[in-house]
């Protein structure tokens, strides 16, 4: 399965994500992307299964995997508010479909961070390959999950 980067910005390992849960991989392995600032549209990593949808965060699930996009850190703080979601839980979805709409510098500028984790949810370690590193545009690969 090929995870592609959700939103545009820079590929960086989940070590640099300023949160323990994510950087210590204990939901999984994967990426963040520190999403370019200003208004954006999240899309679909992969085909698949919308099964958890939030503002804040979504997992698309195909073939038993599931991909967790977390849109900033500490966000569900924001009870919703300046998140638009453009896709209902239980929809199937095309990798690159539009997801939610949302702004990283508003999210920055409220004091979170807007870094975006790409996990793989519990993945064998080793799983991943092919991770990507520095600039990427939403759709680019990030990592092949086998």
């Amino acid at each position: 399965m090929i995870v592609t980067a959700p939103v545009a910005g820079t590929a960086v390992p989940l070590s640099a994500v300023p949160d323990p849960v994510f950087a210590e991989e204990l939901v999984g392995p994967g990426l963040a992307v520190d999403p370019a600032r200003g208004p954006a549209v999240v899309v679909s990593p992969v085909d698949g299964h919308v099964s958890m949808l939030h503002p804040h965060a979504f997992v698309v699930t195909a073939g038993g995997r599931g991909v967790l996009v977390h849109l900033g850190i500490d966000t569900v703080r924001l009870g919703g508010a300046g998140f638009e979601l453009l896709v209902e839980a239980g929809a199937t979805v095309c990798c690159g479909q539009p997801m939610i709409r949302w702004d990283p510098a508003a999210v920055q500028a409220g004091g979170l961070s807007p870094v975006c984790p790409v996990v793989a949810l519990d993945a064998a370690a080793g799983a991943l390959s092919g991770l990507a590193a520095g600039p990427v545009s939403a759709g680019d690969p990030l990592f092949s999950w086998s």
